[in-house]
This record gives C-alpha cells, sequence and structure tokens, in this order.
C-alpha cells in the first residue's frame, strides 16, 4: 500500500512539473505568436494529477 501511495505522489508530481512547464510554455508561444498548446491538453494534463502544477503555472504566468 505504501508503495501505491508513494507511486501516486511521485507520478502527481512529475504531472504537476509538466503542467507548470506547458502553461509556461503556451505563455511564451502566445507572447511570440507561434504555435500554442491546445487547451484541451492543459486541461487533460490537469486532470492525469497535474492540477496544482497548473494552478500555480495560471498564476504565475498570468494564464487564463
Amino acid at each position: 500500500m505504501k508503495s501505491f501511495v508513494l507511486s501516486y505522489f511521485v507520478a502527481m508530481l512529475i504531472m504537476s512539473v509538466v503542467a507548470f512547464l506547458a502553461y509556461g510554455f503556451d505563455k511564451h508561444r502566445a507572447k511570440t505568436n507561434g504555435w500554442r498548446v491546445p487547451e484541451k491538453t492543459l486541461h487533460v494534463m490537469s486532470l492525469l494529477g497535474g492540477w496544482p502544477g497548473a494552478m500555480y503555472g495560471q498564476q504565475v504566468f498570468r494564464h487564463k
């Protein structure tokens, strides 16, 4: 049971970092008129456990 809980938290941490970086990348691309990360992709990352990183990324990068 402990290994499952640890695995869950590690996966959540990884997804949070990925979501945070995706929000930063998307904001950068918005400023430079480049290819954007689809909103659906950002939401899926949040649903897969990256919601803490997504919330933090929205605040840090002033993302919608």
